[in-house]
């Protein structure tokens, strides 16, 4: 059972690392918990009309925040690394709200 679009791809990771890996064409998202690497390279292909190589996951767990005395946490989520063919780059990747 695979997930649709817009709901896969929640925003672009825009880090000083993933930035510098999206000059050789990997780009960083935060992706939905649920998604499989075969959604995500729908998704990005879908979404960005371009070919997809590789996606590689990272299941990343929330920090603990303190907050006076009280400690909570932040969510865990998912990253996902998503390599495309040569020579093809994402041009809105950089408009916050993909």
């Amino acid at each position: 059972m695979s997930m649709r679009g817009s709901a896969i791809l929640l925003r672009p990771v825009v880090t000083e690392r993933s930035m510098t890996e999206s000059n050789l064409g990997r780009y960083t998202f935060a992706v939905a918990k649920e998604a499989t690497k075969r959604d995500i390279a729908d998704a990005v292909a879908s979404s960005f009309k371009v070919d997809v190589v590789a996606v590689n996951v990272i299941h990343v767990p929330g920090k603990t925040r303190r907050l006076g005395r009280r400690i909570g946490r932040r969510p865990d989520w998912k990253k996902a690394i998503v390599t495309l063919a040569q020579g093809q780059r994402i041009e809105k990747y950089f408009v916050e709200g993909v």
